[in-house]
């Protein structure tokens, strides 16, 4: 969502970051620049002017910091003001012991249903006992969608009749929690195609029976600056507490994300990375400035890693490298996500990578394929894999004997690279006359 957007702001800075010295000229004229991806992106009109005119005043006659450069000082101030724009300091909801009700809201399409179930999952993995109300009574399935989504999770659900009063919804959700003790429970509301007055009104009514903890408003990012309109008037009737920014990882050009906090004055507690259950992240503000002017996120990284659950693997020797190996760190990568989404939170990776880099994801489930029809031994020994084998392999798995070949000439660079390195990482390295290593064709999947 904010790559355009990154790619404007980070060609503005790179420019200016070579600046030893800026005049107030050069300042402005950069701000201007800046300014104009902002509205691009389709950045609120009053915030875009603001982020600039913060900026702008902190950098005309700035003290240059440290060892830091006068260009440098301008991207470090833009990226401090990124952050506060997008909310400052990270937001979560309040979680108590016992008694915790939340109220899921928003418009039809949204995601309302969909972040409902998300939510639900992100919580029991940190202990929680969730319970979902199904009170979408208008949308046609609604309450079977998101009874499919707690069977997923594995989370009861408590599923509102049609012509039920707030009373009686209120009174059956008292009876359950007497019998099965449940320390969340998210109500999933009606939904309406626009704002009207009857959805209002049943959502007042509806909130003060069940008086939630939370009161969550869920946005679609892909509606623009429509969407912090609506927050503004759901904001006037049912009291919003935060924000669930869904869609994030579509090609809309993220103003709405980027307004939200400033317009609404409400924090955005979480936002939709993907369709899967697992496809909600917390919402860092200091991490999302970061992915914006290509700073990576390693602390993303490494929790993307820690959800997957990643086994540690045996180190071995280079020449011990065989295919089991590859296709263990492969199944281990894809655990955490396409790899083109995580290549984008190494620092400097996202501005390194030519453009229209792609990775196919197809093709590594290719590879998967081919070592997986191969027998033990055969991965453990791949020297062994003659003519007759490579037959056996590409049928079993689909593929012609070609691809198998490619896929062995590529192990094969890649444990020469391997000891390539170790020696190069060793007692001398470079010092003692050693050439540096020839890089090896590009591997299956990445792209130009």
């Amino acid at each position: 969502m904010f790559e355009a957007l990154g790619n404007k702001l980070q060609d503005i800075l790179d420019r200016v970051g070579r600046e030893s010295k800026l005049t107030e000229k050069q300042v402005k004229e950069a701000m201007r620049e800046i300014r104009m991806a902002l509205l691009e992106a389709d950045v609120n009109f009053t915030v875009a002017r603001e982020f600039v005119a913060r900026v702008t005043e902190k950098a005309v006659g700035q003290e240059v910091q440290g060892s830091l450069t006068g260009g440098q000082t301008v991207v470090k101030l833009v990226h401090d003001e990124l952050i506060q724009t997008l909310g400052g300091e990270t937001h979560q909801p309040t979680l108590k012991n016992e008694g915790n009700v939340w109220f899921m809201v928003g418009l039809q399409g949204a995601g309302k249903t969909t972040s409902t179930g998300k939510l639900a999952a992100f919580y029991k993995g940190k202990g929680r006992r969730v319970l979902l109300v199904a009170a979408d009574t208008q949308r046609p399935a609604a309450r079977d969608q998101l009874e499919v989504l707690a069977n997923q999770v594995g989370v009861p659900v408590l599923k509102v009749a049609d012509g039920e009063t707030p009373q009686e919804t209120k009174r059956r959700l008292d009876e359950y929690l007497k019998t099965d003790f449940r320390d969340l429970v998210i109500v999933d509301t009606a939904g309406r195609l626009q704002i009207d007055e009857a959805l209002m009104d049943q959502l007042a009514s509806l909130q003060a029976e069940l008086q939630p903890t939370e009161t969550l408003l869920v946005v679609d990012a892909m509606t623009g600056q429509e969407a912090l309109n609506v927050a503004r008037v759901f904001d006037e009737r049912v009291h919003l507490s935060g924000l669930i920014i869904t869609k994030m990882d579509g090609d809309a050009r993220g103003g709405a994300a980027l307004s939200a906090r400033s317009v609404t004055g409400k924090p955005i507690y979480f936002a939709g990375t993907s369709e899967k259950l697992t496809g909600l992240e917390p919402f860092y503000p200091d991490r999302v400035a970061g992915r914006i002017l290509g700073m990576g996120d390693v602390l993303g990284l490494i929790e993307r890693a820690q959800q997957a659950d990643l086994k540690a693997m045996e180190v071995k020797k280079p020449g011990e490298f065989d295919l089991e190996d590859l296709l263990l760190q492969l199944r281990q990568i894809r655990k955490m996500g396409p790899l083109g989404d995580l290549l984008k939170l190494i620092p400097g990776m996202s501005r390194a990578l030519p453009e229209g880099f792609n990775v196919d994801e197809k093709q590594i489930q290719r590879i998967d394929a081919m070592i997986s029809s191969m027998t033990a031994k055969e991965r453990r020994n791949p020297k062994i894999i003659d003519g007759r084998r490579r037959k056996r392999i590409a049928a079993g798995s689909g593929h012609t004997v070609q691809d198998i070949n490619r896929l062995l000439k590529m192990h094969e660079q890649m444990k020469e690279m391997m000891k390539m390195l170790q020696r190069m990482s060793g007692p001398g390295g470079m010092g003692k006359g050693m050439k540096p290593p020839r890089m090896p064709p590009m591997p299956p999947g990445m792209k130009r």
